[in-house]
């Protein structure tokens, strides 16, 4: 049968789904796009704002409009199961705990008579097919969340912290590595709290430890991380060569009053000292950050010292969410609302401020020699990201394929891209013009 998986949302959302187009793969089905007419469709939703709301209802009217049998799961379908079970006569609702049983829901629920299915037992945790490859394979190591922000539905969705087991992790990134790949990326709801779960005494460090012992592909890069949870263990291990030199830390807000309401545990003095700790350290690591504007009870001064804190902290990169209100967080009963003009004015504001900071970071790169994964080829050349999460520009060869990792000479930054030339590439050019010279 010809089955679709759309995916909205987060890397863990698209860890999940890579992992079920394999198993439906493995199964004897056709993965493929909506334009392809697909005979099933399932949608892995995500509920982290309103807009992301919208786009899952979006998404299954869609599919319905296509004539597919439609399969809605993931963290929006959880919290909202009556709505759409009231809503839409045609669809059938899997809960986040029973995803892995997506399979044998298009069986029994919707395609009785396909020929073959698999025990969702067994469902591996491997997934890859040429039809379905990705250059950087996302490894979902954590679900789950034990922490309370007052804004978030999604640790409501997913539940408390769950890790896989360091052994299922190895094995699925020397799956990764037999068939060539150069980069992992490990990804969970709340990576920091990899192995609080786990009956022997297990940590995100040794599970990197682990990872550097037992594996050899080249790069290794971490999701999303909480300032608190960057210890200096894990920069030692950082530091490491293969683990690339970029991390996401959400900062959410710089005002000490909005972090208090938004429950999260640490000041603004705390980020700062962490990030300086970080720098210290790793002098040229990537940081980026996730930003919340209007939240309940911010008002003028509380987003100047935001927008300050952003200001004198050199990130490379920053995400602006509007606060959006989410059904049954603390949050929504706060006071204070914040208009949804000023919202998306002080959002433009801190987008202006982050262009110019992700130009500033690249700029510091040029003339210096990056490894870059090559993703994507265009007409103006091949696209690759670097260890250090800047996407780059390079001058393409014919010998240059996608999924190649490649050391590229930064010679300049335009549009939002550097761009250079591969080393030995370079090296002949420069070899050539030395012959030129009279």
């Amino acid at each position: 049968m010809k089955i679709a998986v759309l995916t909205l949302g987060c890397k863990t959302n698209q860890a999940e789904s890579m992992n079920l187009e394999y198993a439906l793969n493995s199964a004897g089905h056709q993965i493929v796009e909506m334009p392809e007419k697909p005979d099933i469709c399932v949608i892995n939703t995500c509920t982290v704002t309103a807009k992301s709301d919208y786009q899952s209802r979006q998404m299954i009217r869609k599919a319905l409009n296509n004539n597919a049998k439609v399969i809605v799961t993931g963290c929006y379908a959880e919290l909202n199961k009556d709505f759409l079970k009231n809503t839409y006569n045609d669809i059938t609702v899997v809960e986040n705990r029973d995803k892995s049983n997506i399979i044998n829901q298009i069986i029994q629920n919707i395609s009785r008579n396909a020929e073959k299915l698999i025990d969702n037992t067994i469902v591996p945790l491997l997934h890859h097919s040429s039809a379905l490859s990705r250059h950087r394979p996302i490894v979902k190591v954590q679900d789950g969340c034990n922490y309370s922000c007052s804004y978030c539905a999604i640790r409501i969705a997913r539940g408390r912290s769950k890790s896989v087991p360091v052994e299922d992790v190895i094995n699925q990134i020397k799956h990764y590595e037999s068939m060539g790949y150069n980069e992992v990326v490990l990804t969970g709801i709340h990576l920091g709290t990899y192995g609080l779960d786990l009956k022997s005494e297990k940590s995100l460090s040794i599970l990197l430890k682990n990872i550097l012992i037992n594996t050899k592909i080249p790069r290794i890069r971490l999701s999303s991380l909480e300032i608190r949870e960057i210890n200096e263990e894990l920069l030692e291990l950082i530091a490491e060569d293969r683990i690339c030199k970029h991390l996401h830390i959400p900062l959410q807000s710089g005002d000490d009053n909005i972090l208090k309401l938004m429950n999260r545990m640490y000041s603004s003095g705390d980020f700062i000292l962490g990030v300086e700790k970080i720098l210290k350290r790793l002098p040229d690591t990537s940081i980026g950050t996730d930003v919340i504007v209007g939240f309940p009870g911010e008002g003028e001064s509380e987003f100047k010292n935001t927008e300050q804190l952003i200001i004198s902290i050199p990130f490379s990169y920053l995400h602006v969410f509007p606060y959006s209100k989410r059904p049954k967080t603390k949050a929504i009963e706060l006071p204070g609302e914040v208009s949804e003009p000023l919202k998306k004015e002080r959002a433009a504001a801190l987008r202006r401020i982050g262009m110019g900071k992700k130009a500033d970071y690249i700029k510091k790169s040029i003339g210096k020699t990056l490894n870059a994964v090559i993703e994507n080829r265009g007409e103006e050349g091949l696209l690759g990201t670097t260890g250090n999460y800047i996407k780059i520009l390079i001058e393409d060869e014919k010998n240059l394929t996608e999924g190649m990792l490649v050391d590229v000479h930064v010679s300049g930054y335009k549009n939002n891209l550097a761009f250079g030339m591969p080393v030995k590439n370079m090296q002949v050019a420069d070899k050539q013009l030395f012959l030129a010279c009279p």
